[in-house]
């Protein structure tokens, strides 16, 4: 599994003209699934996204959770695209990215699992919609993890 956090002031999902979901200050966490992925990787990421500390203290110094970030939320969009391989030509394939049969539970574990660690309701797309994400990176802090690369 992996996945692109992204510290934001605001971001959303819009489907077809209309916004599906947004957050104010937080996290946008982009998500891309494997066949060889489990619930294990799911518990290993949600733990590392929860006590990331990416935001600002009081100095200025990155070192808080967004635990500790009053009004902070997530939103949680899949993205299949993450798992392309680029090794060969210059069109990417996406034969290590899961069928929807797989992805779509595995997407659900992932934003249950975060819900549950965070204590506030995750906000999310729509997995296989078309979707336009807006958001205004704040930093700007990007990170990405592989839970295959521990």
């Amino acid at each position: 599994m992996k996945i692109v956090i992204q510290r934001v002031h605001e971001a959303s999902v819009t489907i077809a003209g209309q916004v599906h979901s947004e957050i104010g200050q937080g996290m946008l966490i982009l998500v891309g699934i494997c066949d060889e992925d489990t619930d294990e990787d799911i518990e290993y990421l949600c733990r590392k996204v929860i006590n990331m500390r990416i935001f600002d203290d009081n100095e200025g110094v990155m070192n808080v959770p967004i635990t500790e970030v009053a009004g902070s939320g997530i939103l949680v969009v899949s993205q299949f695209t993450l798992m392309a391989s680029t090794k060969k030509g210059n069109r990417p394939s996406y034969i290590h990215a899961s069928k929807p049969d797989f992805a779509v539970p595995m997407y659900e574990k992932f934003v249950a699992k975060l819900q549950e660690l965070f204590g506030k309701k995750i906000e999310t797309g729509v997995f296989g919609a078309d979707m336009q994400v807006a958001l205004v990176n704040d930093g700007p802090v990007t990170i990405l993890m592989d839970s295959k690369q521990r």
